[in-house]
């Protein structure tokens, strides 16, 4: 006997107030503008600028003693990665620091470089500083003006590719549903405070596939039961469609979630931004491919036509109304 956290038939009603969860969304998005016009985001050194450092010592990198060391300076951000490369000698223990530019400066002082030597050196004695480079204010906001065109031009891709696969009523609410996940979690970032740096990036780009896949199941689904059930309207065929595939949503997103809590629990400081990011995606992703995608399929209404093409079985939307 296998055992399952939803049954296998269900017969939910997800559609009995969508206004109530279209509003819910609305609110969310509201705060979420709200709390980044306000407070901002807490950029990291990708974002801000600073000075990159790599060290090497023939003492194996403790990544936590290292940050210990330099919390007492209160450098702000600080960002410490060990370096693992085969070609390494059993000497050649090398470590990235990163240290955010203080307040006036464009990258870290000779003066501050040096304090943290002198910091480093109370853990690992022999410490030394391979290479030093510093990012400046204008190369940041390069990135992030990059960033903001890549999740914009991913968002755009999806518009297109469910509009060729589906029709323009199905494109509408799933690029809806991404632009609400990707809000939402910029949102969480601003109001909780946590560092949003170039990995976050990556997290948003990955949200966004998570979302899309989840949203075009449940629309794969529907399409198939709009030919099957051709007398049934729009919002029970939407309700019977993800009534079918709520199993197997519910066990992508809850596996998915048990993987990530483990890296947010045992993973380190270093990804621990970019695994919280996809927790709060997989949640909303989840909502959203439910309660937003479908109810703004159901409240735009799709156009059917049941003439089938020569050689082909299945069906294309166009002109009768469902």
């Amino acid at each position: 006997m296998r055992l399952r956290l939803v049954p296998e038939t269900t017969n939910w009603n997800f559609f009995a107030r969508p206004t109530l969860w279209l509003g819910i969304s609305v609110v969310m998005i509201v705060m979420a503008l709200v709390s980044f016009g306000v407070r901002g985001l807490n950029y990291g050194i990708d974002f801000q600028g600073g000075t990159t450092i790599r060290t090497e010592s023939a003492q194996p990198v403790d990544v936590g003693a290292y940050r210990d060391a330099l919390a007492a300076l209160e450098l702000g951000d600080v960002v410490i990665s060990e370096v693992y490369d085969p070609n390494f000698g059993p000497d050649q223990n090398v470590a990235m620091v990163r240290i955010q530019a203080q307040d006036g400066e464009e990258a870290v002082s000779a003066e501050v470089i040096e304090t943290a030597r002198t910091a480093l050196q109370g853990v690992a004695e022999d410490i030394r500083f391979v290479s030093v480079e510093s990012v400046g204010p204008k190369v940041s906001g390069e990135l992030i003006q990059t960033a903001a065109i890549a999740v914009t031009l991913a968002i755009a891709t999806v518009l297109i590719y469910i509009w060729l696969r589906f029709e323009w009523q199905f494109a509408l609410g799933a690029v809806i549903a991404l632009v609400h996940d990707v809000v939402l979690t910029i949102g969480i970032f601003s109001e909780v405070g946590i560092r949003f740096d170039l990995s976050i990036i990556a997290a948003l780009l990955t949200i966004v596939g998570y979302s899309l896949n989840d949203t075009v199941v449940v629309f794969d689904r529907v399409r198939e039961n709009l030919i099957k059930y051709k007398s049934k309207d729009l919002k029970e065929v939407l309700n019977l469609s993800i009534n079918e595939t709520l199993s197997r949503t519910f066990m992508t997103s809850f596996t998915t979630l048990i993987a990530l809590i483990s890296l947010f629990v045992l993973g380190g400081d270093v990804i621990r931004g970019f695994v919280f990011a996809m927790i709060w995606g997989v949640v909303v992703g989840t909502y959203s491919s439910i309660f937003v995608a479908s109810i703004i399929l159901l409240k735009l209404g799709v156009k059917r036509d049941w003439t089938t093409p020569p050689g082909q079985q299945g069906n294309q939307f166009g002109n009768i109304d469902a």
